[in-house]
């Protein structure tokens, strides 16, 4: 894949680009603040972006800005956040245009690099894949819970939905059959007053979509 970085820390942004290489992909930029990544995602069009939140100029949320002024240039350009911090509000706003191919991860909770090169994969290939921290802090930020009429497992299933799974790797990681774990969807989206959706990165957006609400 064709990848740009955008990470402040040289140490970090070094680091991924050499973990990417060695890993067969191609890192066609690596910058270190918001407006060089809005340029060069304007430039090489890559097929995702790995960005950080705090970046300069401001170090607050300039990252998570910058990638939507990217995917406001570039409809639909893959990104994905690895941060240390959940920044809900421009969060939001990266997720609103439901075009998929977003994801958010943090830094700390990131334990194999298989499973990071995994979420770039489904990102870039039009998925969503968001740390369940991410899910709870838009949760909070609410003042209530839209899920309190899920039962647990439900709970457990739509956590994993909210991170890119499939129905057959929810199956598998809480090791219940394929149809069981159907059920659980169809019962979420009934709970919720969702429409299913058989495409896995809209489904998990219309669930934001509602938690936004």
């Amino acid at each position: 894949m064709r990848i740009v970085v955008a990470d402040d820390s040289v140490l970090l942004r070094e680091g991924l680009v050499r973990l990417l290489t060695e890993n067969g992909h191609e890192v066609v930029a690596a910058v270190g603040d918001g407006p060089s990544l809005v340029a060069v995602v304007d430039e090489h069009r890559p097929e995702v972006s790995i960005v950080d939140v705090r970046m300069p100029p401001s170090h607050t949320d300039e990252g998570l800005r910058a990638s939507v002024e990217a995917r406001r240039r570039v409809p639909g350009t893959p990104i994905l956040v690895l941060s240390q911090y959940v920044e809900v509000s421009y969060a939001d706003d990266l997720l609103a245009d439901r075009r998929g191919a977003i994801g958010y991860l943090l830094k700390d909770r990131v334990s194999e690099v298989a499973e990071f090169l995994d979420a770039l994969s489904r990102v870039a290939n039009g998925g969503t894949v968001l740390d369940p921290e991410v899910v709870a802090q838009l949760v909070v930020r609410r003042g209530r819970d839209p899920l309190s009429s899920l039962t647990q497992r439900e709970r457990e299933v739509l956590g994993l939905m909210a991170e890119g799974r499939s129905n057959t790797a929810i199956a598998r990681i809480l090791v219940v059959t394929d149809g069981a774990v159907e059920k659980h969807v169809k019962n979420i989206f009934t709970k919720l007053d969702l429409p299913p959706d058989e495409e896995q990165h809209r489904r998990v957006l219309a669930v934001l979509a509602y938690l936004r609400g």
